[in-house]
């Protein structure tokens, strides 16, 4: 694909918000209630299909997303753009909203960018199959192995949102066989 002019802008302008909205409803904790996504209160906060995004309920929850966001986001935002990047963002987060609206309880709440990385880390999976990573810094191996090991680990500790992981990803994948096949015919 040609050079789209990479700025990272994008990723940092998305931790940031995540930062300011961690820092908020670390003061004021009811603003998780009022900005996370629980579908019986949905058409009340419609808004939360979105706001949930940036919502973290922990330091170690928003850690682990915005070290996440921040390697796999700038090399997707550099590989195919930050229109791409951002359609991939928001359509692989909204998918796993809704996803946890038709799979979960009623009155459970989602909040966490986790489904809208785990769009990004699908499609990165698809488009550079061969890519290696490193594990905890540490143990190299393919992004889809990674990709499929913490996805099934998460699937099962009690209180994770796997749907919305799991929307995210499905998400991903697609936009990545998108995208590939996009720009294996663009010369």
């Amino acid at each position: 694909m040609r050079d789209r002019g990479f700025s990272a802008t994008a990723v940092w302008v998305l931790i940031g918000i995540n930062l300011v909205l961690f820092i908020a409803t670390s003061i004021n904790r009811d603003l998780i209630w009022f900005l996370g996504l629980q579908p019986a209160g949905l058409l009340d906060r419609p808004w939360t299909l979105v706001t949930n995004l940036f919502v973290h309920a922990n330091i170690w929850h928003i850690l682990a997303n915005m070290v996440t966001l921040f390697f796999f986001g700038s090399f997707f935002c550099r590989l195919v753009g930050v229109r791409n990047f951002l359609i991939t963002y928001f359509a692989g987060g909204l998918l796993g909203n809704i996803l946890f609206i038709l799979l979960a309880s009623s009155y459970s709440v989602a909040i966490g960018a986790s489904g809208a990385i785990y769009a990004l880390a699908g499609a990165l999976a698809v488009m550079m199959p061969k890519l290696r990573v490193l594990l905890y810094f540490i143990i190299p191996m393919p992004l889809w192995v990674v990709v499929l090991v913490f996805f099934v680990i998460w699937s099962f500790i009690p209180g994770v949102a796997w749907q919305g992981h799991l929307g995210g990803l499905v998400f991903g994948l697609a936009m990545g066989f998108f995208l590939r096949m996009r720009r294996r015919y663009y010369y």
